[in-house]
């Protein structure tokens, strides 16, 4: 039996899975990351500790597998898209990193729109500019620290640095790099005049080689091997975008089948052999399977704002649960679950990391009174993200059939109340992949490809993935799910003139 480790980087841990070539979850490590926010808007991570983070996930997920190192034939990535991640000559960073959910740019986007140059960089690109995108970063420190891009040598994402660490080659993934307004859609390659139109010149020689998930970018090292365990000359394949690496993982192959994933993203997806041009859709970028584009709304609104109210409400409640033996998950549910939907008219705008409604956009409870409580809450705070992906998938079903179902993962797909809760606003069955981990599992399948353990990403997907459970629409809450998410929709529509007044 051969073996694929796949290392996972999203807003807060740092993963890594052995897989057998079945596509069985033999191991899995999480080491959490450390969040820097100097100001508000900012988030950051220290780039030297992050690798330090991985490097200690793959070595324990290896040693917890119990495999022996030889089998591992192979080893890729899943990350975060957005964001920015850079090295100098000396292969050093020169900046920290910079997360998918930082919101310093937003003056940068705010001029784009102003002046037109969204509407050209359209043209090229197919895909709104979006305030976290490398884009917008980059214009932001081009303004602010210049400094900081004189000494840059190569512009990376989060896998292409992990994986620069590993192999010592320096490359780029089109998955995330094309999905970042760095590459022209139409010709698949860079584009001056696209650089041009951001004042991005400087840039143009700071940007790798362009590589497909599959392809081989690299063996591990003899050094990079001592730090993770991995063996020293196996192949590191490019890897992907993470919504890319759930979307395999759930078997996203043909354009007939549609996607979610509830994390720290409300990520709504499908894929198409022509990129949606008319405007109604915010990105289109090149999809792991070579000759698809991924079609997808997204924003940082989904699950992670229910570890916010966690984190802060339900400290007495978590501390309790671990008492019992009992997980905060389980307590959660069992509040949500007790509260009919139509028994409760707070509305939660999920915006604590950012918004697809407007830049400055914040979190946001409305309706509450002396009767509400906690549980109330957080009812609110289920429905608000689901209402913020059905914003996103009803823009994407303007431009496509509705599926037979729509296949589920993430952090809110663990849920049974959360996933009905999913089934009757949208009223589309969902599918519920098994619990694994997702994004390192797409990052496996594309380490098998790379390795020859898999001819093609179809081939992968029939012997890895698996539906664990569909659950269906109740058609007697249509009406009322649909009541709600008009009043949210109407909440939102009433802030927007406000949030200007927000902008710290």
């Amino acid at each position: 039996m051969r073996y694929l480790v796949g290392i996972d980087n999203g807003g807060t841990f740092s993963k890594a899975a052995v897989f057998d070539e079945e596509g069985n979850q033999v191991s899995v490590a999480s080491v959490p990351t450390e969040t820097i926010t100097p100001k508000p808007g900012y988030t950051e991570r220290d780039m030297n500790e992050l690798w330090r983070v991985n490097a200690e996930a793959v070595r324990t997920a290896i040693s917890k597998s119990g495999v022996d190192s030889k089998d591992i034939a192979g080893v890729s990535f899943s990350g975060h898209g957005k964001g920015l991640y850079m090295v100098g000559a000396d292969g050093e960073p020169v900046y920290n990193g910079i997360l998918s959910t930082d919101a310093r740019a937003w003056a940068c986007i705010q001029k784009w729109y102003e002046d037109g140059t969204n509407k050209k960089v359209y043209e090229k690109t197919f895909q709104e500019i979006l305030i976290m995108q490398p884009v917008a970063l980059l214009a932001w420190l081009r303004d602010n620290e210049p400094q900081v891009l004189e000494k840059c040598r190569y512009i990376f994402s989060v896998n292409d640095y992990i994986r620069y660490r590993l192999t010592g080659e320096a490359y780029a993934e089109y998955t995330n790099f094309s999905s970042g307004n760095l590459v022209n859609l139409t010709t698949k390659q860079y584009d001056p005049e696209l650089m041009k139109l951001f004042g991005l010149e400087i840039c143009m020689d700071k940007l790798p080689p362009l590589r497909y998930s599959a392809d081989i970018c690299g063996y591990v090292t003899e050094e990079a091997a001592a730090l993770t365990g991995l063996p020293a000359g196996i192949p590191a394949a490019a890897g992907m975008f993470d919504v890319d690496a759930c979307g395999i993982a759930s078997g996203l192959s043909s354009p007939e089948e549609m996607c979610m994933i509830a994390g720290t993203w409300s990520i709504n997806e499908f894929i198409s052999p022509k990129p949606i041009t008319n405007g109604t859709v915010a990105l289109n970028s090149m999809f792991c399977i070579p000759g698809y584009f991924l079609v997808e709304e997204s924003s940082p609104t989904s699950a992670g704002n229910m570890e916010w109210f966690i984190r802060n409400l339900m400290s007495y409640e978590k501390a309790e649960a671990k008492e019992n033996g009992r997980s905060v998950y389980d307590i959660t549910n069992e509040w949500v679950a007790s509260i009919e939907p139509q028994d409760s008219n707070v509305i939660f705008l999920p915006f604590l990391n950012g918004s697809n409604e407007h830049p400055l956009a914040k979190g946001t409870f409305v309706g509450l009174t002396a009767f509400h409580g906690k549980k109330h809450m957080l009812r609110a705070v289920y429905e608000g993200i689901v209402f913020s992906h059905v914003t996103h998938v009803r823009k994407l079903l303007a431009n496509r059939e509705k599926p037979k179902s729509i296949r589920l993962s993430g952090g809110a797909a663990n849920s049974d109340v959360w996933v009905q809760i999913f089934a009757d606003a949208l009223q589309i069955p969902i599918d519920v992949t098994a619990d694994k981990e997702l994004g390192c599992l797409g990052a496996c399948i594309a380490a098998g490809i790379a390795a020859g353990i898999y001819p093609d990403y179809p081939t992968a997907i029939a012997k890895t993935v698996q539906i664990n459970k569909t659950v269906y629409p109740r058609p007697e809450y249509k009406d009322i799910y649909e009541k709600k998410y008009q009043t949210y929709r109407s909440v939102v529509d009433g802030l927007n003139g406000a949030w200007k007044h927000f902008e710290n």
